[in-house]
């Protein structure tokens, strides 16, 4: 896709391959594809207009997109040189909601690592270990539900449901009120998506969605002071960061982010994962020949052809460089991981799906340093229960055509209708 140079305000000539338009984020990474591999090529580190779409004007009157994997990983460690704590979507927010969204993942510094030691507590291999039977019992009962069942929308029988469950269970909603919690995380993302927002403006989307998930939030705060469990959300309640308790409304940003992250990421690589199958039945056979050998390079796998997360933006916090671009104080760092995924500088035939693949330092959960996915162990304990449900007893399962959400955050599958043989 390209740009119209004569139309840019920026003093610095944007890139002619343009990553701006809506209409960039409504096409398939096999189609984004061939303008991040002149990226890579040609320039990997490129300047481009601020992105279309967005709710409130940007004070930047560009954006540097970073798409070579080694690039990724150097601005994820480098969090001196390249700083969270001024938003990290590629897209300006309200202050306030970025606020209420976004607290957590905009943190830098001691800040960030006394946050984080908190809720990662609840994220450690031991700790996730607790609801693996629940989680296998969950993945049976979710195969069995499928196989009742003819045809249907495989992201609203299967995809959604693992993972709703999963983050609600930990958290600690109340069984009636998770479905509607997960429709709203689904839609939160999707503002500029024309199904999501019904005829809605898209700040409208999105203080619509996010004043359900606070309502929801507020309201299990109150339960859990009055009546403490062993769940996320009493922890959080009881919890002292930095010798002072957390207030609502810092509460309600975790549960906004806990919502969001635990449903998203692992409901859209079920969907991609599977629409792979698919595209590449030797990799299913492959797998059943020997499950428990292969599921976790394959998981790997999984991770790095989904790529759930699009996008994740940085602020330079000095003058610097990377591969010889001068970068300003003040500028934006916005990571592709999309592409850092399909760099074949690093990964041999990227554009194949291979659960042998070895070593596969796939992006999908961030490019390392202190921002790295903290919930990839309980990521990858639902990715196994689920296929190896799916692999051994739905092995006729197919899928057709999918819808996608507009969205330049996350990469999100809508619907996916199936059939079952």
């Amino acid at each position: 896709m390209t740009v119209d140079l004569g139309q840019q305000t920026s003093t610095r000539p944007f890139d002619p391959v343009s990553i701006s338009p809506l209409s960039f984020w409504e096409l398939t990474n096999e189609e984004r594809e061939p303008s991040f591999k002149i990226l890579r090529d040609e320039r990997p580190v490129s300047w481009h207009p601020p992105i279309e779409g967005a709710l409130i004007a940007p004070e930047v009157d560009g954006v540097w997109a970073v798409t070579r994997h080694e690039d990724i990983a150097y601005v994820s460690k480098n969090p001196d040189l390249f700083c969270s704590g001024q938003g990290v979507m590629i897209e300006a927010l309200p202050e306030d909601v970025l606020e209420a969204v976004m607290s957590f993942l905009a943190m830098d510094g001691p800040q960030h690592s006394s946050t984080r030691r908190l809720i990662s507590s609840v994220f450690t291999p031991r700790q996730v270990a607790k609801i693996k039977d629940q989680i296998e019992f969950q993945a049976v009962s979710i195969v069995d539900d499928l196989l009742k069942t003819k045809d249907g929308d495989f992201v609203q029988q299967v995809s959604k449901r693992l993972p709703m469950w999963t983050i609600y269970e930990m958290i600690g909603l109340a069984p009636e009120k998770r479905e509607h919690g997960a429709h709203l995380a689904d839609a939160i993302m999707g503002w500029n998506d024309a199904d999501v927002a019904g005829g809605r403006e898209p700040g409208e989307v999105l203080i619509d969605t996010l004043v359900g998930l606070l309502e929801l939030s507020l309201e299990l705060t109150e339960e859990r002071r009055a009546h403490p469990r062993e769940d996320l959300a009493s922890l959080l309640v009881q919890a002292e960061i930095d010798g002072r308790r957390l207030t609502d409304e810092e509460i309600a940003a975790f549960f906004v982010l806990l919502s969001v992250a635990g449903n998203d990421t692992t409901r859209n690589t079920v969907s991609f994962t599977t629409m792979a199958f698919q595209q590449f039945p030797d990799q299913q056979a492959l797998l059943a020949q020997d499950f428990d050998g292969r599921i976790k390079p394959a998981m790997e796998e999984f991770m790095r052809w989904a790529s759930p997360i699009s996008t994740f933006r940085r602020t330079a916090t000095q003058d610097t460089e990377l591969k010889g671009v001068e970068i300003k104080q003040g500028d934006w760092v916005v990571m592709m991981y999309g592409s850092g995924n399909r760099d074949e500088r690093v990964f041999n035939d990227p554009n194949v799906f291979d659960i042998t693949r070895a070593p596969n330092p796939h992006v999908a959960l961030g490019g390392g340093g202190p921002h790295y996915c903290m919930g990839a162990f309980l990521a990858k304990m639902q990715l196994e229960a689920l296929y190896r449900q799916l692999t051994f007893r739905a092995p006729s399962l197919r899928v057709g055509e999918p819808t996608y959400m507009t969205s330049n955050f996350v990469r999100a599958v809508k619907s996916l209708p199936y059939t079952l043989d």
